[in-house]
C-alpha cells in the first residue's frame, strides 16, 4: 500500500497549521491519516453555480486534503435529500421520518458519479481507497466503471437497519449490490454486521464463509467488525491544556458545589435528547432532596437545519427544557442549562472533566465517541460516571458503564441516582476498565485493523451486473 486515499462526504481542511476537524468522525479520520499520510477527498462544504470538478489541494498535518464544490441542487438532493431525509432516518430505525423521492435518489447517484470522476485522477496504482459512510455507498462501483482496480474498502459509521426496515427503501437491493464493488466492508459492531448479512443472505442469495468473506453474484467481499476509537493519548493531553483547565475551573465555579451532569450531542432525533430530558425530570420528581444538588448541562449544536425533522426536534427540546425549568427551578438554581452551540475540543475536555456524570442516551447510534472522550478526560483519582444507552455502538465495548434503556424514564432516573451515590472505589474500578479499552482500541488500532484487512483482501474481480 503506497498511500491511503480516504473519501468522505465532507473534508475538514487544516488551516494555519491546525486541524480543521471538529466532529468525531472528522477527528478520527484526520488522526488516522496523520499517522500514515495520503489524501483526504470530499466536498468542501461550498456551493458553486456550475459543477466543474476543480479540486483544491491543501497540505497540512501530514496529509493532503482535496476538496470539490457542489451545486445547490446537488446539496438539496444528495445531502439534505437522500443522505439525510432517506438513509439517515431509515438506518436509525425511523421509517416514519424517511422520505422516498426519486429526485433524491437521482441526486445521490449523480454526486457519487461526480465524486468518482473527480477523485479518479488522484488515485495511483498501489493506493488503498477507503470510503467513509452512507453518503457514498455506490462510489466504488463508479470507480470500478472508470477502470480503478485498486483495493477499496467501505466503512459504515451508522447502524445497519434490520432487513424488514431496509426493504421499505424502493431501491434497497440495487443499493446494497453496489457495496460488492468493495473488497472490505467494516461495521462498528457485530449486530450491525449481522443485520447486513441477514439482508444479503435472505434477499440476494449471498453466502458467508467462516472467514467472514461473503460471496454474492460473482463478487466476494470481506466483512469485519472494527469499532472506531479516539486518539486517547491526544485527548488526555488536550484535557490538561490551559484552555481545558480554564473551562474546568469555570464549570466548577459556576456549579457552586453542585454536581454536574453533561450531555454533548448534535441536535438530532437519534440522540434521545427528549428521552434524556424526561428521564432527568423523572429523577427530579422522585428525588426532591437532590434537586438543588445537581444540574444538567446539555450542549446541542444545531445540525442539518434545512431538514424539517431537525427543526422540529429543536422546537420540542426548547419547549421541554422550558417546561422542566419552569416546574422545578428556584431563585438560585436552574435544573437544565440548555446550550445550542458547539465548543472546541479543549473546552469540551475541561467540561467533561468537571462533570460528575456523562448522560449519553441515543436511541440508536453507530458508535458515539463522546462516551470515549468523556472517559479519556477524567481525573483518575476522582473519575466521573458514564451512563450510556445500550443502543449506542459504544456499549458493546464499554460494559463497565452504567448501561440503560433510554426509552425508560425510570431507568434513566435510577441510573442518575446510582451514579450520584456511587462510591469512589467503584467509580475508579469502572473507569480503569473503561480507559484501558479506550486506549487499547483507539483510532490508530481502528485504522490498522481496517487497512490490514484491506491489504490482505483478494485481488478485485470484475463487476458482474445482476
Amino acid at each position: 500500500m503506497s498511500r491511503l486515499i480516504v473519501i468522505s462526504n465532507r473534508v475538514s481542511v487544516p488551516r494555519d497549521g491546525q486541524s480543521g476537524a471538529q466532529g468525531g468522525l472528522a477527528v478520527a479520520v484526520g488522526a488516522a491519516l496523520s499517522e500514515v499520510g495520503g489524501i483526504w477527498f470530499g466536498w468542501s462544504g461550498e456551493v458553486t453555480d456550475n459543477f466543474t470538478g476543480q479540486v483544491t489541494l491543501t497540505r497540512g498535518q501530514g496529509y493532503t486534503t482535496a476538496t470539490v464544490d457542489l451545486e445547490e441542487q446537488d446539496v438539496d438532493e444528495y445531502y439534505n435529500g437522500y443522505a439525510n431525509r432517506t438513509l439517515w432516518p431509515l438506518f436509525h430505525y425511523r421509517i416514519d421520518l424517511a422520505e422516498y423521492e426519486r429526485d433524491f435518489a437521482g441526486g445521490y447517484q449523480r454526486v457519487n458519479e461526480r465524486f468518482a470522476n473527480t477523485v479518479r485522477p488522484l488515485i495511483e496504482p498501489g493506493d488503498a481507497v477507503w470510503v467513509q459512510d452512507y453518503h457514498l455507498i455506490p462510489l466504488a462501483q463508479e470507480l470500478r466503471a472508470l477502470g480503478c482496480e485498486n483495493r477499496m474498502g467501505f466503512f459504515l459509521h451508522i447502524p445497519w437497519p434490520p432487513r424488514r426496515l431496509l426493504m421499505t427503501l424502493p431501491e434497497a437491493e440495487q443499493l446494497v449490490e453496489t457495496l460488492f464493488a468493495y473488497d472490505v466492508i467494516g461495521f462498528h459492531t457485530d449486530d450491525w454486521r449481522s443485520a447486513f448479512c441477514d439482508f444479503v443472505c435472505h434477499e440476494m442469495g449471498a453466502e458467508v464463509g467462516a472467514d467472514g468473506v461473503m460471496a454474492c453474484r460473482g463478487r466476494q467481499v470481506r466483512l469485519i467488525t472494527c469499532p472506531i476509537g479516539i486518539d486517547a493519548a491526544e485527548f488526555e493531553r488536550v484535557a490538561g491544556s490551559p484552555r481545558a483547565r480554564l473551562a474546568y475551573r469555570q464549570m466548577r465555579d459556576s456549579a457552586v458545589g453542585r454536581d454536574m451532569i453533561v450531555g454533548v450531542d448534535r441536535l438530532d432525533y437519534s440522540k434521545g435528547l427528549e428521552e434524556r430530558f424526561l428521564g432527568y425530570e423523572r429523577f427530579l420528581k422522585e428525588h426532591p432532596e437532590e434537586r438543588k444538588e445537581v444540574f444538567l448541562l446539555q450542549i446541542a449544536p444545531p445540525s442539518r437545519g434545512a431538514v424539517g425533522s431537525y427543526q422540529r426536534i429543536r422546537e420540542s427540546l426548547e419547549t421541554l427544557a422550558g417546561r422542566i425549568n419552569g416546574a422545578y427551578a428556584d431563585l438560585d438554581w436552574v435544573p437544565i442549562r440548555y446550550v445550542n452551540q458547539g465548543y472546541p475540543r479543549d473546552v469540551l475536555a475541561g467540561v467533561y472533566r468537571a462533570a460528575k456524570i456523562a448522560l449519553i442516551t441515543p436511541l440508536r447510534d453507530g458508535m458515539n465517541l463522546v462516551a470515549k472522550e468523556y472517559v479519556a478526560a477524567q481525573d483518575p483519582a476522582d473519575p466521573g460516571v458514564l451512563i450510556l444507552s445500550r443502543f449506542a455502538g459504544a456499549a458493546a465495548q464499554m460494559p463497565e458503564a452504567v448501561l440503560i434503556n433510554p426509552y425508560s424514564a425510570e431507568d434513566v432516573a435510577d441510573a442518575i441516582f446510582l451514579a450520584l451515590k456511587m462510591p469512589r472505589e467503584e467509580r475508579q474500578r469502572r473507569w480503569q476498565a473503561l480507559i484501558e479499552g479506550v486506549k487499547n482500541e483507539d483510532v490508530f488500532w481502528w485504522r490498522r485493523r481496517f487497512t490490514e484487512a484491506l491489504t490482505a483482501a483478494v485481488t478485485p474481480s470484475p463487476m458482474v451486473s445482476g
